[in-house]
C-alpha cells in the first residue's frame, strides 16, 4: 500500500523530478527554504485530491513560462497497481485539470481518495481550529470521502443542487419569482432539503466517531486530561424547509442560499472554552494536530488502510517536547517529511533527499 513512484514535470520550480519513496517508512526532504520541498508534497496532494493545499489558483502550480505541468504517480493497494496522472494546462482565462486513474477519467473525487488517502500536516493546518467555518467544513468533506468514499457522490450531488438553486436565486435579481420560477424553485428546494439531510447524517455520524479520538490525541499531545468538545453546529433550526421559507426574501436579494450544510460549522471547545477564540496558540496547534491524527486513525479503522502522511515543516512550529510527543503518536507507514531544520532526534528516516541538487 502507498505511493511507489512520483514524477513531476514543469511543476512549480521543477523542470523534471522523479523519486521512489519508501512504501513503509519515512522519506525526508531536507534542504533550505525555496528549494521546492513543499511543492513535492503539494504534487502528491494534487494526485489525491485534484487540488492544492497552498493555493486556489491551479495556474500557480505550473512552472513560470510553461504552458502545462504534469504529475504522475504509481500507487499500490496490496497487489493492485494504480497509475494516477494529472495534467494542468494554462489557458487565457483559466487553467484546466485533466485527471486519469489507470487511463480513465475518475467519476468523482472519491475515486482519487480511494486510490490514495492522505493525512496532511502543515503549519497552516491550525486554521482548522482558529480560521473561519469553511476550514472546518473542508476538513469534514475531505475526511468523509477518505473514510467512506461513496459519500463523495452525496457531496457532489449537494454541490450540484446548491449551485442550481443559487443560479435561480441570482436570476430573480431581488424580484418575486414568476409562477414558472416558483415551480422550479420548489423543485430545487425539495432536492436541496433531501440531499442536505443525507449530508447532515453522514457528517454527524463521522463526528460522533471522531470526537473520542480527538480527545485522546489532544490529551496525549498536551499531557493533560482537559475536556475536549467536538460538536456539529447547524445553521438552521429543526426544519430546513421552514428555515428556507423564512430566509427566502434575504436569499433572493443576496442571490444565494444563506442556510444549509454549506453554512454549518464544528464547535471545538477545551474545558468549555471556545477553542476558536479563547484557546492559546499552543492549545490551538495541539487541537489541530489532534484532529488530523484522529482523522488518520478513523480512516485506518474504517477502511483497513494506512493513509499516506505528509508533514510539511511541522516541527518548526513545535517545541522539542511537543515534537517528540507528535512523533510518538504518528502511526507506522509511509510518511513524507519536509524540513529546513535539523530533524528531531526521535525521527529515523529511511532516506533523506537534498533538493538543492535537483534544482542546480
Amino acid at each position: 500500500m502507498g505511493l511507489h513512484e512520483l514524477t513531476l514535470r514543469n511543476f512549480r520550480l521543477f523542470s523534471e523530478f522523479s523519486f521512489e519513496p519508501d512504501p513503509d517508512a519515512v522519506t525526508v526532504f531536507l534542504s533550505p527554504n525555496g528549494t521546492g520541498k513543499t511543492a513535492v508534497l503539494e504534487a502528491v496532494n494534487a494526485l489525491a485530491t485534484a487540488s492544492s493545499f497552498r493555493t486556489n489558483a491551479a495556474s500557480d502550480m505550473i512552472r513560470n513560462r510553461e504552458a502545462t505541468a504534469e504529475v504522475h504517480g504509481v500507487v499500490f493497494q496490496k497487489e493492485r497497481r494504480i497509475q494516477v496522472d494529472l495534467t494542468l494546462t494554462r489557458g487565457v482565462r483559466n487553467t484546466t485539470k485533466r485527471m486519469l486513474v489507470n487511463g480513465q477519467r475518475p467519476r468523482s473525487r472519491a475515486e482519487l481518495s480511494e486510490a490514495l488517502p492522505l493525512t496532511v500536516f502543515t503549519p497552516e493546518g491550525v486554521d482548522v481550529v482558529r480560521g473561519g467555518p469553511e476550514n472546518r467544513r473542508s476538513y469534514l468533506t475531505n475526511l468523509l470521502t477518505d473514510v467512506e468514499p461513496l459519500t463523495g457522490e452525496i457531496i457532489e450531488r449537494f454541490n450540484r443542487v446548491l449551485s442550481q438553486r443559487n443560479a435561480l436565486l441570482r436570476a430573480l435579481e431581488g424580484s418575486r419569482p414568476s409562477a414558472s420560477q416558483q415551480s422550479e424553485l420548489e423543485l430545487w428546494t425539495s432536492d436541496f432539503c433531501e440531499v442536505s439531510e443525507e449530508l447532515l447524517f453522514h457528517r454527524q455520524s463521522l463526528l460522533s466517531q471522531l470526537s473520542p479520538l480527538v480527545a485522546r490525541f489532544y490529551q496525549a499531545l498536551a499531557e493533560n486530561t482537559n475536556d475536549v468538545g467536538v460538536r456539529y453546529e447547524k445553521s438552521w433550526p429543526e426544519s430546513l424547509n421552514d428555515a428556507l421559507v423564512v430566509s427566502f426574501d434575504d436569499d433572493r436579494f443576496r442571490g444565494y442560499t444563506t442556510v444549509g450544510p454549506h453554512r454549518d460549522d464544528i464547535e471545538l471547545s477545551l474545558e468549555g472554552r471556545d477553542a476558536r477564540r479563547q484557546a492559546s496558540q499552543g492549545e490551538q496547534r495541539s487541537l489541530a494536530l489532534a484532529l488530523r491524527l484522529a482523522g488518520h486513525e478513523l480512516v485506518r479503522q474504517q477502511r483497513g488502510v494506512d493513509p499516506l502522511l505528509l508533514l510539511d515543516d511541522v516541527f518548526s512550529e513545535l517545541d522539542p517536547v511537543r515534537s517528540n510527543r507528535l512523533l510518538g503518536l504518528l502511526p507506522l507507514g509511509q510518511t513524507l517529511v519536509t524540513t529546513a531544520s535539523p530533524l528531531p532526534g526521535a525521527l529515523t528516516p529511511a532516506a533523506v533527499i537534498d533538493l538543492t541538487r535537483v534544482l542546480s
